[in-house]
């Protein structure tokens, strides 16, 4: 192959999906390049064919289900799609790599990292003797810019942060130096910070391995920041494909114009007059979590450190930060999943920090959580109107009342009465997230905390549950904490934003002021990290 020669060539392919369902392809005459040292972004909203490409360059289709019935996939001039299982094994990993969108499941639990990195250089290095694979994990743990590789090297996957597990995936990937690597969506779980981090570890690694980089994504922010060319994908075919400046500046195709309109920007409410009456108060709030190795050594990791604020009725308080900041561990306390070992949770003028038993379970009919991942959040044998009207009847509404709730709740978020005698994967992701908003507002509560509850959601489908939230919380009248990595989504939804940091609230203030003259360094930090931010230091210092 000579140096002009694109290292990843994929000519008219189609993959067929069973039939019976809506279209007939997953993905249908699929033409792209990627060239050495090239980042190809691919994007497009779930469904798109996008993944189901990724999948199919790697050999890893589920065959009874997708079938490649069309097009070649060339990699480094040799047709891949008809590589034997043997040949396959040969090239995965030596040739072809992949970073994974969830390290955590990605990873062996019950491996040390180093020791799931040295794997791959023992099956394809059997030359390599035990000291010299030794050596390369922690060299390669050293360029993916692991602190102290030697410890890392054998610690376990839950001992990581996620940043630093996608790092391990990412040395794994690079372990043989192969010509492609193939990246699906590896930073959507991630902090903006972090995510930053390995945005800018990709390209520098490119300087220094002559690999070329074929990334699936939903985000437009990641697209601008590092990606060569694009390639926009709907309903299994390429729509539009171009330099990042051409696609995102004078998109030509109607789709790609709505993604992009679809990107959350930084815009915000108009700034509401402050209510005396606090429906929720926190102060002085503490939580030590506490743990005991395996040796019997004990450990104590301080998640709250003394947070204080209020939140008025029909308000929106923004929570952001890195992972580890303690957001979470907030939404978990708040909602008493965690009891604190100090502080006061006001509701309504109630300490509600000790309850237990009957008067918990009464406190958590008003506070109400929508949480990240509505597939888990869901029980999967059970219909949705089952698991809309089990709150309500445990609290006293008789069947007959509870239904008729759940059915105007299904009509208010959206979708059909008729809906409830389906089963949760009979629906999209964001209809999911829908009818988990629906099942918090069953209880018809006054708070309600939402956490991460539009990470996972395509651009599109998150603008359209963010609008949501608005036109229901303007409707009904209940207070928010809205707990996300994203800035951006922030500035939307929320009147006012808490930064916390290592457990503490460093920035508290309307959300305009808090992002367009920050105090903290911090805060900063956090804007400056955000992909495809493009406003000036100074107008934010």
């Amino acid at each position: 192959m000579t140096v002009s020669e694109p290292i990843l060539r994929i000519e008219n392919l189609s993959v067929a999906l069973p039939e019976g369902l809506d279209r007939k392809h997953a993905v249908h005459d699929v033409s792209l390049e990627v060239h050495r040292k090239q980042i190809v972004c691919v994007v497009g909203e779930s469904g798109s064919g996008k993944s189901v490409t990724a999948a199919a360059v790697m050999r890893l289709l589920p065959e009874k289900v997708l079938r490649i019935t069309g097009g070649a996939i060339h990699l480094e001039g040799e047709d891949i799609a008809a590589a034997s299982p043997a040949r396959l094994c040969e090239l995965r990993g030596n040739r072809i790599a992949m970073i994974f969108q969830e390290p955590l499941t990605a990873l062996n639990p019950v491996m040390r990292v180093g020791e799931q990195i040295a794997e791959v250089l023992r099956i394809h290095r059997p030359q390599m003797d035990h000291r010299q694979i030794e050596a390369r994990v922690v060299e390669l743990m050293a360029d993916v810019q692991l602190p102290d590789p030697d410890r890392l090297a054998r610690a376990y996957p839950h001992q990581l942060s996620g940043g630093q597990r996608q790092r391990v995936m990412i040395a794994m990937a690079l372990a043989l130096e192969p010509a492609l690597i193939i990246a699906d969506e590896p930073t959507t779980a991630l902090d903006v910070t972090t995510q930053a981090q390995i945005l800018r570890l990709l390209r520098e690694l490119l300087t220094k391995h002559d690999s070329g980089v074929l990334m699936i994504t939903h985000d437009f922010g990641v697209v601008a920041d590092i990606a060569d060319h694009v390639v926009v994908m709907q309903q299994g075919e390429v729509v539009e494909r171009g330099t990042p400046d051409k696609v995102l500046a004078a998109p030509e195709h109607p789709y790609t114009r709505a993604l992009i309109e679809a990107v959350p920007r930084f815009r915000y409410r108009p700034e509401p007059e402050r209510r005396e009456a606090a429906v929720l108060a926190v102060e002085g709030l503490s939580l030590t979590y506490r743990s005991t190795s395996f040796l019997g050594a004990k450990r104590e990791t301080r998640a709250l450190d003394t947070v204080s604020f209020s939140l008025a009725p029909g308000e929106t308080l923004g929570v952001v930060g890195e992972s580890g900041s303690g957001k979470t561990s907030l939404a978990k306390t708040l909602l008493r999943f965690e009891t604190p070992d100090s502080g006061r949770i006001l509701f309504q003028g109630q300490d509600i920090a000790g309850l237990a038993g009957s008067a918990l379970l009464q406190m958590r009919r008003h506070i109400q959580m929508v949480f990240q991942d509505p597939y888990k959040s869901l029980n999967p044998r059970r219909r949705i109107g089952q698991s809309l009207i089990e709150g309500p009847v445990q609290h006293g509404l008789s069947v007959g009342e509870a239904v008729k709730r759940a059915e105007d709740l299904m009509e208010l978020v959206g979708l059909r009465r008729d809906a409830l005698d389906r089963f949760p994967h009979e629906f999209s992701g964001g209809q999911r997230q829908r009818i988990c908003i629906a099942r918090a507002l069953a209880m018809e509560p006054s708070v309600i905390v939402a956490d991460e509850a539009v990470s996972a959601l395509d651009v599109s489908v998150q603008a359209q549950v963010l609008r949501l939230f608005e036109e229901l919380q303007r409707r009904i009248g209940f207070a928010m904490i809205f707990v996300t990595h994203d800035l951006r989504v922030a500035s939307n939804i929320c009147d006012r934003i808490a930064v916390m940091q290592r457990g503490r609230i460093v920035e508290i203030g309307p959300a305009q002021r808090v992002f367009e003259a920050p105090e903290e360094a911090y805060t900063r930090e956090l804007l400056a990290a955000v992909p495809g931010f493009a406003r000036k230091v100074a107008a934010v210092a």
